[in-house]
C-alpha cells in the first residue's frame, strides 16, 4: 500500500527512518509522535476534505465558483461522485502512513528505556483515531499494511486486503483507545496534546457509531460484506450503554477541560486553544517553518489551513459611492485578515434551510451570531481609499466601521427592494427605507451572496493599520475535538436506550449546552458588548422528550460548518431524511428567489469510494481492484 510513515523527518536520516531500529531510539519515538500531530494538518483545514464532510448535507451546498470536487459531493445532478473526484482521498492518503508510523512506535518503543507508556499511548490514540475516521468514511479498511495486522511495515507493497467493519473496530479502534485511556495523562504534556479525556471522547464516539452500525435501522449496506454481528456476541444496546458510560466518565473527570462561558468565547480567535478544545491541527503566524506553509500567500493545498475560504463569498465586490449622487463607486469592504472577512473562494454556501430552520431562534440563542458573519463593515481606508465618508444604500452616508451590507435575521415586514442584476451595490443587494446599509433577507441568500462563516475566519496580530495578509492560509488552529461533544454523545446514547445516571438524562445533558448558548457577552455582528442571560428561556424551550432528530438539530447549531455533519447524518442513517432537498437562490447577482433542489442519495453513497490513487498503486488484476472498490462506484 506504499504506507511508509514519518515523511516529516525524512531529511535528517533517510536510511534509518524505515527500520524498526529508528523507533528504538528516543529521537525516533519523539520524531514519530511529532509527525502524528503534524499529519492532522493534511486532513483538518484542508478545504477539499472539509468539503467532503459538509457539502451535500442539510448544512451546506456548493457555491457559485465550485468545481467538480464540490459539485459531485452535492448529489444534485451537477456531477457524479467517483474514485477520481472524491476528496475523501485526503483522509486515506494521510491516515495510512500515520497508522504505520504509530505502529512503529508502539512495536519498538519498549526498547528505549526512557519512553513512558504515556508516550506510547499517544501513538495508540492516533492509530485508533485514524482507523475510526477511515472506517466511518470507507467501511472496512486494511489492518495489514504489509507486515501483518497492526504491525509496522518497512517495505512498500502492491497488494492490499480490506478487513470488515467489526474487525476494524474490535481489533484496532477499541483496544487502542482502551489502552490509551489507561496510560495517557489527565493533563496534556504539550499544548494540544492528547489526554485521557480526549481518548474517552473518541472511545465513546466509536462505541456509539458501532452501535448504530450493528442496529442498522434503515438497512444500509456495508462493505466488505459482513454480518451485523459483534465478534464478542454483544448487541447494539450494550455499546450504546458503553458510549454513555464512557462519555459521562469524561464529563465527570474532565482534567483541565471545561465548557467556555459563552458560545462566542468558544470561537473568538483571541481565545483560541481554550480549555474546551481537546484536539486541533495547529498553526502559527510566528514561523513559516512551524506553520507548515507561507504566511503571505496560501497555496490552496495542505498543510495550509484554508478550509475557511470555502464559505467566504466575494464580499470585495461590494461597492459604495464616493459622491452623494451615487457616482464613482469604490470597494468599501476590502479583503482583510480579520475573523469576519478573509480570503474569498466561494466554493461552498449555507442552505436557506440551515439559516431559517436550524437557526430559527436568533434572539435567545447566541449560536447563529457566533457562527456567521452577517454584517459586513466598511474598511476602505485600510486599502488606501482616501474618502472618510462614502454613500451607500439610499445614497446615505457611511463611515469606516459602519455596516455596508447586512444579512437580516428574518424576513422584514417591509418588502426589500432588490435590483435587477447587480444594482448599485454591485452584488444585487436590496434596500429598505431609511437604512444606509444594503440588505439581504434569509430567503434572498444565493450561491453567490450569503453569510460568511465567522467561526473559521482568520486572525493575525501583525496586520498593523492595514489589511494584513488575507491571502495566506489561516494561522489559527483548526479545531477537531471539543469537550462539549461528550454531552452530545452521552445524550444520543441515552436517546438510543442507554440507562442514564440520575440527573444526566438526554434532556439534562442537552440543556447544559443550550443553557450556555443562551448566554451572551458580546453581540458579534452588532459589534457591541451584550451582557444577557437567556439560559432559562433556552432550557424551557427544550422538548420534554428528546429524539434523534432533535439531537442532530442541536449538533448542527453547535458545530455548524466544522466538519461534523456528514458523519452525523451517516452514523444515524438520517442523511436522506434530512438532506434530500434544500433551498437556495441562484448563481448570479440579483438572484433572490429560493429554488428547491433535490438530491439523489443512494444507500451505497453512505460509504465514500476508495480513492483512485489507492487502486493505481495496487499491482493486482482488474477484477481484484473491482472487488476492492466499494459497490456503486
Amino acid at each position: 500500500m506504499s504506507t511508509v510513515g514519518c515523511s516529516d523527518i525524512l531529511d535528517e536520516d533517510p536510511r534509518s527512518i524505515y527500520t524498526p531500529g529508528f523507533f528504538q531510539t528516543e529521537r525516533g519515538v519523539n520524531g514519530g509522535l511529532t509527525s502524528m500531530y503534524a499529519h492532522l494538518r493534511y486532513i483538518y483545514g484542508d478545504a477539499y476534505f472539509y468539503n467532503t464532510t459538509l457539502t451535500g448535507t442539510d448544512e451546506v451546498t456548493y457555491g457559485r465558483d465550485a468545481d467538480e470536487n464540490f459539485l459531485a459531493m452535492d448529489f444534485s445532478g451537477r456531477a457524479v461522485l467517483n474514485a477520481n473526484n472524491s476528496r475523501a482521498d485526503r483522509l486515506w492518503t494521510a491516515a495510512f502512513p500515520n497508522i504505520n508510523t504509530a505502529s512503529g512506535v508502539i512495536k519498538n518503543a519498549a526498547a528505549v528505556g526512557s519512553i513512558s507508556p504515556a508516550l506510547v499511548a499517544e501513538a495508540r490514540f492516533f492509530r485508533a483515531f485514524d482507523y475510526f475516521m477511515l472506517v466511518q468514511t470507507f467501511g472496512g479498511v486494511p489492518l495489514d499494511l504489509g507486515a501483518g495486522e497492526l504491525e509496522f511495515n518497512t517495505n512498500a507493497i502492491r497488494t492490499s486486503v480490506r478487513n470488515t467493519v467489526p474487525e476494524v473496530y474490535t481489533k484496532a479502534v477499541f483496544p487502542d483507545l482502551l489502552q490509551a485511556i489507561t496510560d495517557l495523562p489527565a493533563t496534556p504534556r504539550v499544548i494540544g496534546g492528547v489526554t485521557k479525556t480526549l481518548a474517552r471522547l473518541y472511545l465513546a464516539k466509536a462505541y456509539l457509531t458501532y452501535a448504530w452500525w450493528l442496529e442498522n435501522p434503515n438497512n444500509i449496506p456495508t462493505y466488505p460484506a459482513a454480518q451485523r454481528v459483534d465478534p464478542a456476541g454483544r448487541n447494539a444496546q450494550y455499546y450504546y450503554q458503553q458510549a454513555y458510560d464512557i462519555a459521562i466518565a469524561g464529563i465527570e473527570n474532565p482534567g483541565p477541560f471545561r465548557l467556555q462561558g459563552t458560545y462566542y468565547d468558544v470561537h473568538v480567535a483571541t481565545n483560541d486553544r481554550n480549555a474546551e478544545m481537546m484536539l486541533f491541527a495547529d498553526h502559527t503566524e510566528s514561523s513559516e517553518l512551524y506553520n507548515g506553509s507561507s504566511l503571505t500567500f496560501g497555496s490552496g493545498g495542505a498543510p495550509d489551513n484554508f478550509a475557511g475560504w470555502m464559505m467566504t463569498w466575494n464580499y470585495t465586490n461590494i461597492r459604495s459611492a464616493t459622491n452623494a449622487n451615487g457616482t464613482t463607486p469604490v470597494s468599501s469592504v476590502q479583503r482583510e485578515a480579520v475573523q469576519a472577512l478573509g480570503r474569498p473562494w466561494n466554493r461552498m454556501a449555507p442552505t436557506i434551510n440551515a439559516v431559517e430552520n436550524t437557526f430559527a431562534d436568533k434572539t435567545n440563542d447566541s449560536r447563529y451570531d457566533g457562527t456567521f458573519t452577517t454584517v459586513y463593515r466598511g474598511n476602505w481606508p485600510k486599502g488606501g481609499v482616501a474618502a472618510q465618508t462614502l454613500y451607500n444604500a439610499n445614497n446615505l452616508p457611511v463611515n469606516p466601521g459602519d455596516p455596508i451590507l447586512t444579512f437580516l435575521n428574518a424576513e422584514p415586514t417591509t418588502a426589500i427592494t432588490y435590483p435587477t442584476g447587480a444594482g448599485a451595490s454591485n452584488i444585487g443587494a436590496g434596500v429598505l427605507p431609511g437604512r444606509a446599509d444594503y440588505v439581504v433577507s434569509p430567503r434572498g441568500i444565493s450561491r453567490i451572496v450569503y453569510p460568511g462563516l465567522w467561526k473559521l475566519g482568520p486572525y493575525r496580530t501583525d496586520n498593523g493599520t492595514g489589511l494584513g495578509q488575507p491571502n495566506a492560509g489561516s494561522t489559527r488552529p483548526f479545531n477537531i475535538a471539543k469537550f462539549s461533544e461528550l454531552y452530545f454523545v452521552a445524550a444520543e446514547a441515552a436517546v438510543k436506550g442507554a440507562t442514564p445516571k440520575a440527573g444526566q438524562g438526554a434532556r439534562e445533558l442537552i440543556n447544559v449546552i443550550r443553557a450556555r448558548a443562551g448566554k451572551w457577552r458580546f453581540d458579534n455582528n452588532g459589534n457591541v458588548a451584550k451582557m444577557q442571560d437567556n439560559s432559562a428561556v433556552m432550557v424551557a424551550a427544550t422538548p420534554t422528550t428528546i429524539d434523534i432528530n432533535y439531537i442532530l438539530a442541536e449538533r448542527s447549531r453547535e458545530y455548524y460548518g466544522e466538519g461534523y455533519r456528514w458523519y452525523d447524518l451517516v452514523r444515524t442513517q438520517k442523511w436522506n431524511e434530512l438532506a434530500s432537498s434544500y433551498r437556495i437562490g441562484g448563481s448570479n447577482y440579483g438572484d433572490h428567489t429560493p429554488v428547491t433542489v433535490t438530491r439523489t442519495i443512494q444507500p451505497y453513497h453512505y460509504l465514500r469510494p476508495i480513492p483512485q490513487v489507492q487502486l493505481d498503486r495496487m499491482d493486482v488484476s482488474a477484477d481484484v481492484k473491482a472487488t476492492y472498490q466499494n459497490p456503486g462506484y
